[in-house]
């Protein structure tokens, strides 16, 4: 089998004058603009507000976008799904006010902009686009209608307002129509529409009632819908008040339409929505007036993140590349500021269709992800602490044995009701953050009425990780100066060595499957064997058996077409489901066994598998672009949500992974364990560390390190 020897290679600190190794600037909005049109929709993101244009279910084309805003709309998280109704369980279960089973996707219901277009008299209705351009700042569509050409940005404007710029070649009219809100699970309306002509707007009192379900295997009931007594404003560059026609459905829906000219100096629509009616017009008039100053605005900033505020990567495949900033560019997009309620503290989000929020399972690995970001006080803290407001007011499932689990899902005022275990790794995840700051104040916002609270009669184990975790909360209970606390954490999971591996040795073939990690009875074999690797405990005979027997078979292990498989070939005949079919590769599960194949030190098998999973997950070969898909079916067909924050994970496999980066400056030590896949020549991070640019270049035979402001060592393995 082999052993492993590790070379520690140390060199001292010494504080001298540094090179400044800060990057030069990348306009990565340009690098990883990519063609969309015919292949997915729109997606723009600003704080509270979203865009989606066109319409897919899944990645099948139901609704080309065409010119306009066909689906803007407001998401603080005031509710989850189009009503807000308040739950009717009794206790530290109620879910509170706006938890809903229905309308997750009520986006696709909204309609307002859509545009079309007027020459010569005859109408060319909805227009899709020849190219649509996507980029993380700003779509960029082109149309050709009877031989003139239009050219169309739309952008999110810092003040949450939306935006689209039309210019044309020649003269012509467009013509806009849409109505107030109203989606399939309506019941009824009562929104009203003026005209503001002196400001060229619309305004909708928006209002009605609508169907949900906000309680878990409860009963469909009717409440408000979730934007009732907001205000929606659409406004214009250019006068309509001579085109502008209204009417009200028997339904009660507000219709619209009106026309504006257009030519080679542009016309600009926009849309903002708002509690405050003044609001919601200032913004979506201001941005008219200043969409200039705004759209550049939004370019810069994207790219100050992009440039300043994650570390930077460089290899010699410009695909894994792209791969990377694409990915930490949705991380950054879906990142939201509510400030009330349940939702004080900022954080990242899964996904614009049906999974906005932050989400217990996911915020295992994007807590982790936050810690690498440069202002981790911004975009890395909130990740951990937007939980604690369940744990603090008890909101959470407490079993026979001790365990509290709270919600999947929460917003301003509601959880979702959906409980689980995986919030043992948001422990990990807060102490990665507390390393790489030092920051006492966090990780006692954190232990506090949260970690200390939820796991204080038993931890809720995930893929082995309970003895860890235990450790890690004996750890803050000792830098916080908890020493009862201390002693409560070693007493509460056994830890001698001999029990830890009698835990593993139990789970190693269970149920009769050969060289394999806790195998159910059912013989459903999935990836979560492999989690447990990431357990500093797992014993490392097995991880090389397992990996050798199960990740590289392609005859009944997880190697399909491409590496992994969420189940087994083994174990796809006998399971089968529709839900089974879809969720044939998966970015999460992906990216826990490939972490955990890097932290039993298998590194070429590891980065190899890497390589191949993030080519074929995150880089289609068609369009020559990076995607980021919920999921594949079995049969490689794209499924679910086309922008996923799902694939977070994966930004960790080249920085952990790859990069072998683990920063500690309450120690004063950055430890590099390099794993320069074998493809490629050399490789390049450049990390921010207390406000300097540390440089570390990988070579086969060597790894530099340059401009750390605190001593580093290079793990060296053979």
């Amino acid at each position: 089998m082999g052993t492993i020897i590790i070379f520690i290679i140390i060199l001292s600190f010494c504080p001298f004058v540094h090179a400044n190794q800060k990057p030069e600037f990348t306009d990565y909005c340009k690098r990883i603009e990519q063609e969309i049109q015919g292949r997915k929709h729109g997606f723009l993101a600003g704080n509270l507000s979203y865009y989606v244009g066109g319409f897919y279910a899944s990645w099948e084309l139901f609704e080309d976008e065409t010119l306009g805003l066909t689906h803007p709309f407001y998401h603080d998280l005031r509710g989850r799904g189009a009503s807000l109704l308040e739950s009717e369980i009794s206790g530290n279960q109620n879910t509170g006010k706006g938890n809903d089973f229905l309308s997750w996707e009520f986006y696709k219901d909204t309609r307002v902009l859509y545009g079309s277009v007027i020459v010569d008299g005859k109408t060319y209705k909805q227009p899709k686009p020849t190219s649509m351009r996507w980029r993380p700042d700003k779509i960029i569509c082109e149309y050709e209608v009877a031989g003139v050409k239009l050219t169309e940005e739309k952008f999110i404007a810092a003040n949450d307002a939306a935006a689209s710029i039309i210019t044309s070649s020649k003269p012509l009219i467009l013509q806009f129509s849409g109505h107030s809100f109203y989606t399939r699970n309506s019941v009824s309306s009562s929104a009203t529409i003026r005209h503001d002509e002196k400001n060229k707007a619309l305004v909708i009192s928006e209002g009605g009632t609508m169907k949900a379900r906000p309680d878990p295997k409860g009963p469909e009931r009717i409440g408000p819908s979730i934007y009732t007594d907001m205000s929606t404003v659409i406004s214009a560059s250019r006068k309509f008040s001579k085109t502008l026609l209204t009417k009200k459905d028997i339904k009660g829906i507000q219709h619209y339409t009106f026309s504006i000219p257009c030519d080679k100096k542009g016309t600009v629509v926009s849309w903002a929505m708002n509690d405050e009616e003044d609001l919601a017009l200032q913004a979506a008039t201001q941005l008219i007036q200043n969409q200039q100053s705004f759209r550049k605005q939004k370019t810069a900033q994207i790219n100050r993140l992009l440039n300043d505020e994650i570390p930077h990567f460089r290899c010699p495949d410009e695909r894994f590349v792209d791969i990377y900033y694409y990915l930490w560019s949705l991380y950054l997009m879906y990142h939201i500021e509510v400030g009330r309620g349940w939702e004080l503290e900022g954080h990242t989000q899964t996904a614009v269709n049906n999974f906005l929020g932050l989400h217990r399972y996911d915020a295992a690995f994007q807590i982790k992800v936050g810690a690498w970001t440069r202002n981790k006080s911004k975009f890395a803290y909130g990740n951990v602490l937007t939980w604690k407001h369940l744990t603090k007011n008890k909101h959470f499932r407490e079993s026979l044995n001790g365990t509290r689990l709270i919600s999947d899902n929460k917003g301003i005022g509601w959880h979702s009701g959906a409980y689980g275990p995986e919030t043992s790794e948001h422990v990990l995840g807060a102490w990665q953050i507390y390393e790489h700051t030092g920051d006492l104040n966090f990780l006692r916002d954190a232990y506090e009425d949260h970690f200390d609270t939820l796991f204080h009669k038993r931890i809720s184990g995930f893929a082995m990780n309970e003895f860890e975790v235990a450790e890690i909360l004996e750890k803050m209970a000792n830098v916080l100066g908890k020493k009862e606390d201390e002693e409560h954490w070693r007493k509460l999971v056994r830890r001698d060595p001999e029990h830890i591996r009698l835990m593993f040795d139990q789970r190693w073939e269970s149920n009769g499957v050969p060289d394999y990690f806790a195998a159910p009875k059912n013989k459903m074999l999935m990836t979560n064997g492999f989690w447990a690797m990431r357990s500093p405990h797992f014993p490392r005979e097995y991880a090389v058996t397992m990996v050798r027997n199960w990740a590289l078979n392609r005859k009944k292990g997880f190697y399909g077409e491409f590496f992994p498989l969420a189940m087994s070939k083994q174990s796809m005949q006998a399971f089968a489901t529709d839900v089974d079919h879809s969720f044939g590769y998966t970015p999460d599960t992906a990216y826990f066994t490939l972490d955990g194949i890097f932290c039993q030190n298998l590194l070429p098998e590891a980065t190899e598998l890497t390589l191949n999973h993030l080519l074929n997950y995150n880089y289609h070969p068609d369009w020559k672009i990076p995607i980021a898909p919920e999921a594949y079916k079995r049969d490689r067909t794209l499924f679910g949500d086309q922008y996923s924050n799902f694939n977070a994970g994966k930004i960790l496999l080249y920085l952990e992974g790859m990069g072998g980066l683990n920063l500690s400056l309450p120690n004063q030590m950055l430890t590099v364990r390099p794993a320069l896949p074998k493809a490629w020549d050399w490789m390049e991070i450049c990390l921010p560390i207390q406000e300097q640019w540390t440089r570390i270049h990988y070579r086969h035979d060597k790894t530099e390190i340059h401009d750390s402001p605190i001593p580093w060592r290079v793990l060296k393995s053979h």
